[in-house]
């Protein structure tokens, strides 16, 4: 079911907005060379807890997800896109990190990725990057009241094909609030005009994530971490949109 929060509620939504965004822009400073996995993950457990916040990863455990997830970060570094389960794996020269992170704040939940190059980077790193942030900014564009889930499937879409990426819509955006992930599904290509209307008080995590190579996955041993099946490299974009009459609100908006 869709839920459509009031004015009021999106208001009270903006803390945990702001407290995913501020998380990400710390990992985003501390990812460096030699920088462990597991103390990325560990820093951002310790501003939940200095926050008061809850971690909407340690317990959670969907249909395709091997086991309880258990950490408050997704890290997937190069050939790996989604679901990255943080392990003892110290940052590389060259390495293309994504973090995803979700938390909830007074009961309003918040998501967000980002993607950043260790180190020295490569152009087509940097290019997969950009194209991400590029497909999200349209994305964001299109999240008016009026449009509908479809265009802003076909505006991430559009930018993966102007940039020569095949598109992947087994995983994608998600409706936000009380939980995680809600309704509507939000996929990464799609036919403008098609899908649910967009109407003020939705609230959606769009997230497009590219891969260099392919358009297909497969679940690593972890059971959880998702690999491009080429072994090229991907990025992932996100951000948590709230639909207003007056416009797209990103919550997790970085300064």
């Amino acid at each position: 079911m869709i839920e459509l929060k009031t004015p009021a509620e999106i208001e009270a939504m903006r803390p945990a907005g702001q407290f995913v965004a501020e998380v990400l822009q710390a990992l985003r400073a501390a990812a460096d060379v030699g920088v462990n996995l597991l103390d990325l993950d560990a820093l951002a457990h310790r501003m939940i807890r200095e926050a008061g916040a809850e971690s909407c990863y340690i317990d959670y455990h969907p249909s395709f997800g091997a086991s309880p997830f258990g950490h408050t970060l997704c890290t997937s570094v190069n050939d790996a896109v989604l679901h990255g389960l943080p392990h003892d794996y110290s940052l590389r020269d060259g390495d293309l990190l994504s973090v995803d992170f979700a938390a909830s704040v007074d009961g309003w939940v918040s998501d967000s990725a980002l993607s950043v190059v260790v180190g020295t980077p490569r152009e087509e790193d940097l290019r997969v990057i950009e194209a991400t942030e590029t497909a999200l900014a349209a994305a964001v564009d299109t999240a008016v009241v009026g449009k509908k889930i479809g265009d802003i499937s076909a505006a991430v879409g559009e930018v993966a094909a102007s940039y020569g990426y095949r598109v992947n819509t087994d995983f994608g955006g998600h409706g936000v609030g009380r939980t995680m992930h809600g309704e509507p599904h939000v996929p990464n290509d799609g036919r403008a005009g098609r899908g649910w209307p967009l109407r003020p008080g939705l609230v959606i995590a769009i997230e497009p994530w590219f891969l260099i190579g392919t358009d297909e996955i497969y679940t690593d041993d972890d059971g959880w971490t998702l690999r491009s099946s080429d072994g090229s490299r991907g990025a992932h974009s996100e951000h948590t949109v709230a639909i207003t009459e007056d416009g797209p609100v990103v919550l997790t908006a970085r300064s």
